[in-house]
């Protein structure tokens, strides 16, 4: 079939993803359907469930009112960030929306102020990429990921809760807020040190295996799945090093693994739903060919058969 006329049948959160990275669109052409984000489909939806205070669904992390007892939803004001971030809409379209999470939005850990940030690795990585994005004073969340990795390299998101090992979740999510602090910014010599050392981290373990034992570094290491949100695998590991243009021989074993599970057609299939609440579904059921993950998984592999 032709994959690249099926992408392009797509959202333009994601058409215009492949037309810059895929077909080689003259600027003028990705753009402008980059610019579509704010006025159609999933973006204009998402811009129309914001809360008048600048939050979605009443909370930083959790909805307002969430109990802890159905699955973790994806509704809140930091999950939408995220999305309307990695669709790529232009902060424009926000204008405003840094000033009123500032002033009305604090994360449920202890009530401590949104641009603050909080002691979860995870939330600080995205709330450290958001505010970039949105023009938020985050300069104090880029130094506190200095201050806080962990002896064997990485991050936890559970050191607070005393671990000294660090997490590949963790880590992997650590270092994309922190290269989108340093790309907006240049960071410091800290931060890009911090980067650096947890970049080291994954690449001693190829993406893949635990050092001690060799055993898979996490379950479900090889399933992919979109939308990415939290989770660690050998994909969402590996479009990191691509979108900081580090094609370190030890990926190797890694895309080798992503190239094996392209299918004979030239797709890629989601491998499994995350439950939970969603504002509306973005992307396919499980076993299904999945535009979000073979947009990912192309990009990979294109990138580092050019190398």
């Amino acid at each position: 079939m032709d994959v690249l006329a099926w992408l392009r049948d797509a959202d333009p959160a994601l058409r215009w993803q492949v037309e810059r990275d895929l077909a080689g669109e003259p600027p003028a052409v990705w753009e402008a359907t980059r610019a579509r984000i704010a006025t159609e489909g999933f973006g204009a939806r998402l811009l129309a469930l914001q809360d008048a205070d600048g939050q979605w669904a009443g909370g930083a992390f959790f909805p307002a009112g969430f109990r802890g007892d159905e699955p973790q939803p994806w509704t809140a004001t930091t999950w939408s960030l995220n999305a309307l971030r990695e669709w790529g809409l232009d902060a424009a379209a926000l204008r405003g929306t840094a000033g009123l999470l500032d002033r009305h939005c604090r994360w449920e850990y202890h009530d401590l102020p949104y641009w603050g940030g909080e002691v979860d690795c995870c939330i600080n990585a995205w709330t450290l990429a958001n505010g970039v994005w949105l023009g938020a004073d985050v300069a104090g969340i880029a130094d506190w990921f200095a201050g806080h990795r962990l002896p064997d390299g990485g991050w936890n998101c559970e050191w607070v809760e005393g671990s000294t090992r660090s997490s590949v979740h963790s880590t992997l999510n650590s270092l994309k807020g922190l290269l989108a602090w340093e790309t907006a910014t240049g960071g410091s010599p800290a931060t890009r040190a911090a980067r650096r050392g947890g970049e080291e981290y994954l690449l001693e373990r190829h993406l893949l295996r635990r050092l001690s034992t060799g055993e898979p570094i996490v379950p479900g290491v090889g399933e992919f799945s979109a939308p990415v949100r939290w989770r660690f695998t050998a994909l969402n590991a590996a479009e990191y090093f691509r979108a900081a243009d580090r094609p370190d021989p030890r990926l190797a074993e890694a895309i080798e693994l992503i190239r094996a599970a392209r299918q004979p057609d030239g797709r890629w299939l989601q491998a499994r739903d995350d439950p939970g609440r969603v504002w509306f579904e973005v992307d396919v059921p499980a076993g299904q060919p999945s535009k979000w993950l073979t947009l990912s998984a192309t990009r990979v592999l294109n990138w580092w058969d050019a190398r």
